[in-house]
């Protein structure tokens, strides 16, 4: 954290999960003059706390106090059931933050005007928020990304008036958020997710339609409108200008043809952004300009930034061609839907999938069966994609791990001739993996010793 003056003297948070986001957060609070304490159920993460100065408190034992309870995004304060320490800050009336809201109020403290831009969806949010602050940095702006995506918010520097802060928010992210007002905020789609969180759809929805409170005449909303959750999001009446966005069809910014335009005319071919494939990538692409336009930036930056995008890890990621097969990462993909949209770029493939599904299943990706030549499924819920292949006709095989099901997903390729080997698992990877990341690099470094082993086997034979 760098920048901020002592903007929390005399406020005291309580920082409760000392991981990605709560230990920056405890550390940022405390260089801005906050008295914190803080807290984590794992002793390495308190011990680390402890090595890094700040102080350490149970909040189940004895006086629990302070102006916030600063919460990791991961740890539950309504369902599947309160955190004992949330239960406690509810009862005394002690609000529950994001440390997103409390970076908004110190930026403001510190006098600085700069810009907030918030992004939401199921599917496809960190890949316009790096596009975003992509696209803001070619224009010139001075610019900070992180939130869900990357540094934790309150790791982000102080930006001057001008400067614009791009925040993944999640929707654990924006049920936490009191203060927070987004200049530009997206809601890209809406799809079943996180359900356990928020109790249901209207719950998750709920939380979701949170990244446009407080906005008002002079801010902008972006709306995806490719699906009918996103598209009926926006509360009726809503102050802002409304800018709608699609990667199929016309809107206020959408893709024609593969073109980018909006009302003045085309933007850019997307086929000279090879990191942006798909319609889905489309829509990012649209709602990531939209924005743009927003906040200041130039059709020609605009252009330019979309160009030189580099994309991001475990999305769509080209880990190797192998004897003309490639092996593309889409790890990231941890529903039906976003595994959708990977499975639509390609007319022909191998898929490897599975692990913990989310509600559903791979049935709504039933449109997408033919293409495939066959599927190697691993993780916990193998056993059930394979009965919905199955009753498809779609010919696959129980890996159960990505060791086995990568060597054995090339031999199908090359038996039916397909160009392509996707991981696009369209689950979550807590079973096997400490989350996507992991699983996307585990494949990388099966695919990379698969080719090395090919590269030898070829040497030989020559």
């Amino acid at each position: 954290m760098s920048g901020f003056p002592k903007v929390f003297t005399g406020s005291r948070f309580f920082v409760l999960g000392l991981g990605r986001n709560g230990l920056p957060a405890a550390t940022a609070l405390a260089a801005m003059g906050a008295d914190v304490l803080a807290w984590d159920d794992t002793p390495s993460a308190r011990a680390e706390a402890a090595r890094q100065g700040i102080a350490l408190a149970d909040p189940e034992v004895g006086d629990f106090h302070a102006d916030a309870l600063v919460l990791s995004p991961g740890i539950p304060h309504i369902l599947p059931a309160p955190h004992p320490a949330t239960a406690r800050a509810t009862a005394q009336g002690i609000p529950i933050l994001s440390d997103a809201d409390l970076l908004y109020r110190a930026v403001r403290a510190a006098g600085s005007a700069a810009r907030f831009a918030g992004i939401t969806g199921t599917n496809g949010k960190s890949t316009t928020t790096a596009l975003l602050a992509h696209i803001l940095a070619v224009a010139g702006q001075k610019v900070a990304a992180g939130g869900n995506l990357g540094p934790a918010a309150l790791a982000l520097p102080l930006l001057p008036d001008g400067g614009t802060y791009v925040l993944e928010m999640s929707s654990y992210m924006l049920e936490r958020i009191a203060a927070l007002r987004f200049d530009a905020a997206a809601m890209l789609n809406l799809s079943p997710d996180h359900l356990d969180r928020h109790g249901d759809m209207a719950g998750y929805a709920a939380a979701k339609r949170a990244i446009f409170a407080r906005q008002d005449g002079g801010c902008v909303a972006v709306l995806g409108i490719d699906d009918a959750e996103s598209a009926q999001t926006l509360p009726a009446g809503h102050p802002a200008r409304v800018v709608r966005i699609s990667g199929t069809r016309p809107a206020d910014v959408w893709a024609e043809r593969g073109v980018l335009r909006d009302a003045g005319g085309p933007i850019l071919d997307l086929k000279r952004a090879p990191a942006l494939p798909g319609a889905h990538n489309a829509q990012n692409a649209a709602a990531a300009a939209a924005m743009a336009l927003a906040l200041g930036a130039d059709r020609a930056s605009i252009a330019r930034g979309i160009e030189t995008f580099p994309g991001l890890p475990h999305r769509q990621a080209r880990i190797a061609t192998i004897g003309g097969i490639g092996f593309i990462n889409d790890s990231k993909a941890t529903n039906a839907d976003a595994a959708a949209c990977a499975l639509a770029c390609y007319p022909r493939l191998v898929w490897i999938a599975g692990g913990i599904a989310t509600a559903g299943g791979i049935a709504p990706l039933a449109p997408f069966f033919p293409a495939i030549a066959h599927a190697e499924l691993i993780g916990r819920d193998a056993p059930a994609f394979a009965a919905t292949l199955a009753a498809h006709g779609v010919p696959h095989r129980i890996a159960g791990t990505l060791e086995s099901a990568v060597p054995a997903a090339f031999a199908a390729a090359r038996a039916s001739g397909a160009p392509v080997v996707l991981l696009s698992p369209a689950t979550k990877s807590f079973d096997q993996f400490s989350g996507f990341e992991a699983r996307g690099e585990r494949f990388a470094d099966l695919v990379r010793a698969l080719a090395a082993q090919q590269d030898e086997q070829n040497g030989r034979a020559a």
